[in-house]
Order: structure tokens, then C-alpha cells, then sequence
């Protein structure tokens, strides 16, 4: 069964904050995690972004992203929902 994630990312980032939310990204499809993740619009500063896992790797993959985020100091860029 599969289990959706969202992620709000700010939309005001600059040059360098965009490669890594890209880089992100890519790692979760390139870790079989999903295969294509959905943006839509919040609001005026934010998109959430979605994607469907494997229900067994839903665990993982929070605590991978959670890494990822406190490892590249964004966490005034990107926060699971």
C-alpha cells in the first residue's frame, strides 16, 4: 500500500537553496523511494510538495529527508508536513 509525504518548501530561495531542495529531490527518486514527486502551491511563500512511498519505507524515508535537511541547514527551507 502506498503512503504519501508532503513537504512545504519556501518558495524565496536563493541559487544554492534550489540546487540542494533539487538534489534532494533526485536522491529520493534515484533511492527508489518514489518515482515523481507533485509541487502545488500553498500559499504566497510556500509549496508543498508530495510524493507516494512504499508504506514499509515510509520510516525511512522521513529520517532520511529529516538528515538530509539538518545536515544541509535547511531547516528554514523545507519542513515534512
Amino acid at each position: 500500500m502506498e503512503k504519501e509525504i508532503q513537504l512545504q518548501v519556501r518558495k524565496d530561495l536563493n541559487a544554492h537553496q534550489q540546487h540542494t531542495i533539487l538534489r534532494l529531490k533526485g536522491s529520493l527518486i534515484s533511492k527508489g523511494y518514489t518515482e515523481i514527486i507533485h509541487i502545488l502551491d500553498l500559499d504566497d511563500e510556500f509549496h508543498i510538495n508530495t510524493f507516494e512511498t512504499d508504506r514499509e519505507k515510509r520510516i525511512e524515508v522521513e529520517e532520511y529527508i529529516a538528515a538530509f535537511i539538518n545536515q544541509e541547514n535547511l531547516l528554514d527551507t523545507i519542513a515534512i508536513k
